[in-house]
């Protein structure tokens, strides 16, 4: 299996985009085409006692993190993002992974690869781990700003495509995000979502949920627009962030608390590692006709690594056939 990776993409490129490929290359029995500029990605390689199954594939041109996206796909046809996106067009690559601007990843792959058969819109699905080792993927988390409630039922039946395919979880349950759990609870779009999501022929849909059941897992998919679901997500990492840092600082003023961590070493590991983007690698670009996987900005080398296994994994679980057949209302 071949994946293009956007190896000038991320905040730590091409440096962790390389370190990350090599690794995939030798843990996951793939290749990785390393997208962008020869000198920069030869220089990385260098430093490597052997990369087998790992190439590099010539881009001229970047685009920055903080570029107009449809702009800068237009304006740059020789980018990294542009040429991996074009790879999996012209069947050279069975997927997309790329850390950089997110936007532009997006106007790429609407242009470029096109909507899947009966998707009005692709959406960013992520994955957020939930009490007692649950996951719970957040659809859309950031790809659409403004969206209909028919975007928001289409987003639902995506996403259980992926949480059933992917994240392996039988006939994972959907809720939409909300004010209240009641059906009368929140704006518009939210009502008419609700009553979208309520007829739809055989989906779980738990009802409305609120941004605390996010992390308590009581849905495996929660719904939402795209400009409310990346001030989640954010406020999600913040939160998580903030929490680790204050629980070290704890632990650092006291011996006696010192003395208890060390003691609880194994499980605050645990605890971090759960927490941790890296974990999860990247988000599926859900709804286009091919894999794509975005990662974090500040991917490290163990994140792009574990974008790359998301990547694989979607492509082993076809699911392009499973979220176009979920978008066209039958069950893959």
């Amino acid at each position: 299996m071949r994946i293009a990776l956007d190896a000038m993409g991320g905040d730590h490129a091409p440096q962790a985009t390389v370190a990350g490929a090599v690794a995939a290359a030798r843990e996951l029995a793939i290749e990785v085409l390393l997208v962008g500029q020869p000198g920069p990605l030869e220089g990385e390689l260098s430093r490597y006692d052997g990369a087998a199954g790992v190439s590099i594939v010539p881009a001229s041109e970047v685009v920055a993190m903080d570029e107009p996206p449809a702009a800068a796909v237009r304006g740059k046809p020789d980018s990294s993002i542009a040429v991996a996106m074009r790879l999996v067009k012209d069947g050279k690559a069975e997927a997309f992974v790329s850390a950089g601007n997110t936007g532009a990843c997006m106007a790429a792959g609407v242009l470029l690869l096109g909507r899947a058969p009966g998707v009005e819109r692709p959406a960013l699905g992520t994955v957020i781990p939930a009490a007692g080792g649950r996951r719970t993927l957040l659809v859309d988390a950031g790809a659409n700003a403004e969206n209909r409630a028919p975007h928001l039922a289409q987003f639902a039946l995506m996403g259980r495509a992926y949480a059933e395919r992917v994240l392996g979880i039988p006939d994972p349950s959907v809720g939409l995000l909300s004010i209240g759990e009641e059906a009368a609870k929140g704006n518009p779009l939210v009502h008419e979502a609700y009553q979208l999501l309520e007829a739809l022929p055989g989906l779980r849909f738990v009802g409305n949920v609120e941004g605390r059941d996010i992390p308590r897992g009581v849905a495996d998919v929660v719904v939402t627009d795209g400009f409310t679901g990346n001030v989640v997500l954010k406020c999600i990492e913040g939160t998580a962030e903030m929490l680790l840092q204050e629980l070290r600082g704890a632990i650092r003023a006291r011996l006696p608390a010192r003395l208890g961590a060390a003691l609880a070493l194994g499980a605050f590991r645990e605890l971090r590692r759960k927490l941790d983007y890296a974990e999860y690698g990247g988000a599926p670009m859900l709804g286009l006709r091919g894999v794509v996987i975005i990662g974090h900005g500040r991917s490290d080398a163990r994140a792009v690594r574990n974008a790359l296994r998301a990547a694989r994994d979607a492509v082993d679980q076809h699911i392009v056939e499973a979220v176009t057949d979920m978008a066209s209302g039958e069950r893959a």
